[in-house]
């Protein structure tokens, strides 16, 4: 639940709150810049947020987030007025804004000290397209969409060619991998590379009888 300020409260109560988006980001290098929605400059938590940006208050209209990511965030490029807080092609291009955290808030334009935190999310990644850009937003939940740690499976979870892998790629021009342990071990001599488990047992295991010579204890190669 927001914590809304009891004088923000009062007045949206009573009608007299004018509202509007204020965006402040802050970049990993510490730069901090500000954008709002409003027609004019507000300055919000300390922080200058310019108006006419082009940030979309479509991502405060998302999942708040609580969900594994948030809608795209769009914008405006300031490269052709190079004003001071502006967000650039080349900065874009630099990873400037990688890993960025955003802070998206409700304020009263008249009183700007006013407001209400709607979410906080991570810049996972910026493109820009002529003179807008778009910005891919990950809530706090994000973490918990990302696979952790090893698949316990009998496929290798290797990419060919990876460091993992190992394979030389150039020595197989053109080559796919299906991720078998019969093809690491034929089609490129991998084997001592394989990271899958292929004696793992499968739900035809109940069917198997012991044969000589086979291994089934659930081990890697």
């Amino acid at each position: 639940m927001r914590a809304v300020p009891g004088a923000l409260a009062e007045r949206i109560e009573s009608g007299a709150a004018s509202l509007c988006h204020a965006w402040i980001l802050t970049r990993t290098d510490g730069t901090v810049l500000g954008f709002t929605d409003h027609d004019r400059d507000l300055t919000v938590a300390g922080v200058v947020c310019r108006a006419a940006s082009g940030w979309s208050a479509g991502a405060a209209e998302s999942q708040a987030g609580f969900g594994p990511g948030l809608a795209a965030a769009t914008g405006a490029l300031d490269d052709a007025s190079n004003k001071a807080g502006g967000i650039t092609a080349g900065d874009i291009e630099a990873g400037l804004y990688d890993g960025a955290q955003v802070v998206c808030r409700r304020v009263d334009w008249r009183a700007p000290d006013l407001a209400v935190e709607l979410w906080r999310a991570r810049v996972a990644r910026v493109s820009w397209t002529g003179e807008a850009f778009t910005a891919e937003l990950e809530g706090p939940a994000a973490a918990l969409d990302r696979v952790a740690g090893r698949a316990y499976a009998r496929n290798c979870d290797a990419v060919l060619g990876d460091e993992r892998c190992g394979v030389d790629l150039s020595a197989h021009p053109g080559a796919t991998c299906d991720r078998r342990w019969t093809t690491c071990r034929a089609v490129f001599a991998n084997g001592t590379n394989f990271r899958g488990f292929p004696t793992l047992p499968g739900e035809d295991f109940v069917t198997l009888y012991p044969a000589e010579g086979e291994i089934h204890d659930g081990g890697r190669r």
